[in-house]
């Protein structure tokens, strides 16, 4: 019921998070979000405690403040641009769905659930005073990276702003050169992955945040490779297929990395029942 209700009364930002993820590239990791969310929860799914007295309060304040989020906005009580009303409303949204949970399932059930719910603020679109210093970020760190890529490899370059500048080329790292897309889409793939094989807070955590240079350096790495093969092989390299297209494969490059991290801090952690036959061995001997 509460589910119905909710697609009634936000079914229009809906529409126009789905059709802004399908149109611009910046936001295409909102279409993985519902489904991750759905099959993480299913995955650690357990039979639900009876709701709580502290159940239904906590979750019919926080359906309280989704409507009053949403009428402040659509009754334009505070001006605000179309795109920050678009992410207030689908803010609304997902604290609904949200307290939706806590009302049906309980807060235990509510804290076995905590990252596959909180994993649905992914599907908030970025407003673009958000957004635009994340791109800014993204495309001054790809700069660097490649700066630092060209003097390691012994290429003499000089940047100026966002313009590399290696003989016989000068290369600009533009906004549409930032990334933005495999850059979110790997943040949020590390933070399933993390979720999925760590156990340990701090771990995930070290992850997670690795993962976040990480998409800068993967796009560092594409710069300073198309500028490698411009110069030495063929300048065609600079409008081909790896040009346009090949932003997967150093995506695969940086998720390989990742997939390391995460075996080595998997090697870190004890596995599920050392701890407890030590401990029981050690009460035996004694």
């Amino acid at each position: 019921m509460l589910g119905a209700v909710s697609f009634a009364i936000w079914w229009g930002p809906l529409a126009s998070s789905f059709a802004l993820a399908l149109r611009d590239e910046q936001y295409t990791h909102i279409l993985l979000i519902a489904p991750i969310s759905v099959a993480l929860t299913v995955l650690d799914w357990k039979l639900p405690e009876p709701s709580s007295v502290l159940s239904g309060s906590i979750g019919s304040s926080l359906l309280v403040g989704a409507v009053l989020l949403t009428s402040l906005v659509r009754w334009n009580v505070v001006a605000l641009p179309v795109d920050v009303q678009l992410s207030a409303n689908m803010l609304a949204f997902v604290v609904w769905w949200i307290a939706a949970f806590v009302l049906c399932f309980g807060t235990g059930a509510f804290r076995r659930a905590l990252f596959p719910l909180c994993f649905l603020f992914w599907l908030v679109p970025f407003p673009g005073f958000v957004l635009e210093p994340i791109v800014s970020w993204l495309q001054r760190g790809s700069a660097a990276s490649a700066h630092l890529l060209f003097a390691a490899a012994g290429v003499p370059v000089e940047q100026r702003g966002m313009l590399l500048h290696i003989p016989g080329l000068t290369l600009e790292v533009a906004p549409e050169c930032s990334s933005i897309r495999s850059s979110l889409i790997l943040v949020v793939t590390t933070m399933v992955l993390a979720q999925l094989l760590l156990r340990s807070p701090w771990r995930r955590a070290v992850v997670i945040a690795v993962a976040i240079p990480l998409s800068v350096a993967k796009n560092g790495l594409r710069i300073f490779t198309l500028g490698m093969l411009a110069t030495r092989v063929d300048r065609s390299f600079l409008t081909g297929r790896l040009h346009r297209q090949g932003g997967i494969v150093f995506f695969l490059i940086a998720l390989a990395a990742i997939f390391l991290l995460i075996w080595i801090a998997r090697c870190g952690e004890e596995k599920p029942g050392i701890g407890a036959r030590k401990a029981s061995r050690e009460s035996i001997e004694n």
